[in-house]
């Protein structure tokens, strides 16, 4: 069982560094939550700035050209779905007063957005705040629950992602 989990881990760590290396932008970050457990779920982005780049409204956002990069340690659940172990691409869909989350099981890279290959997708709580000038993304850590943080531009939108 542990040799399986780590093969799965080790096969995602690659898969991993082969899409952030396939990213085009120099402001690429990461944001990790750290549960109880030690196991990490953490995100890739491209930290884009809202003069440069606008967030699409009602499509599938890849900041800077590309998705974010979600890994996780831990089996999670997310908007009903249970996402495994693994790597995946994460789509915001920007939208008038809502945004959608969106975990693709797709992290080729250079591939673009297929909705078929959709695991999980949620309507976001979104909020009006003071302008983010610069893509932010950013978990919040309680118990097993870790919530996705997303400011840009004048909007702020939160998932939850739950460990199982």
């Amino acid at each position: 069982m542990f040799r399986a989990r780590l093969v799965v881990v080790v096969l995602s760590l690659f898969t991993l560094t082969a899409v952030c290396s396939a990213q085009q932008s120099a402001s690429s970050s990461t944001t990790t939550c750290n549960l109880d457990d030690g196991r990490e779920v953490y995100i890739r982005y491209n930290a884009v700035s809202a003069k440069s780049e606008k967030a699409p409204n009602g499509k599938p956002w890849s900041p800077g050209g590309s998705p974010m990069t979600l890994f996780t340690e831990a089996q999670l659940s997310f908007g009903g779905s249970t996402i495994p172990i693994g790597a995946y691409t994460v789509y915001p869909i920007p939208g008038k007063d809502k945004w959608t989350l969106v975990v693709n099981k797709n992290v080729s890279a250079g591939a673009a957005y297929d909705e078929k290959q959709d695991l999980a997708r949620a309507t976001m709580e979104t909020d009006q705040v003071q302008a983010a000038d610069v893509l932010e993304v950013a978990f919040a850590h309680v118990g097993s629950r870790c919530t996705l943080r997303i400011y840009f531009g004048k909007t702020a939108s939160f998932a939850d992602f739950m460990a199982k």
